[in-house]
């Protein structure tokens, strides 16, 4: 599913524009980046949990050549499935979003 089609989706289901739906979804996306950037752990209890992990330096090989080469360290978003979230998947449930 691409921005887009999630726009389409939740614009249906909540009865509002896609422009109006459109601006929720970045700022939703804004605000887990800018709490990442700061080095928060953001949860989304049960669908999971966006965190910053800090990769150590480490030697690594350039594929073409072979020579070695220091991959300097650096920090990652990295993405924990919740319990919720990884239930659904294993039964194989469609839809995602729970109608009210």
């Amino acid at each position: 599913m691409t921005k887009a089609e999630l726009v389409d989706a939740l614009s249906e289901e909540a009865e509002l524009s896609k422009r109006q739906v459109g601006e929720l979804v970045d700022m939703f996306l804004d605000t887990i980046a800018g709490a990442l950037r700061k080095g928060d752990k953001v949860q989304l209890i049960p669908f999971g949990s966006f965190v910053v992990r800090d990769r150590k330096k480490r030697e690594g090989r350039n594929p073409k050549t072979g020579e070695k080469l220091m991959i300097p360290a650096r920090r990652v978003p990295a993405f924990t499935p919740g319990k919720g979230l990884r239930t659904e998947v294993a039964a194989g449930k469609k839809g995602g979003a729970k109608k009210r």
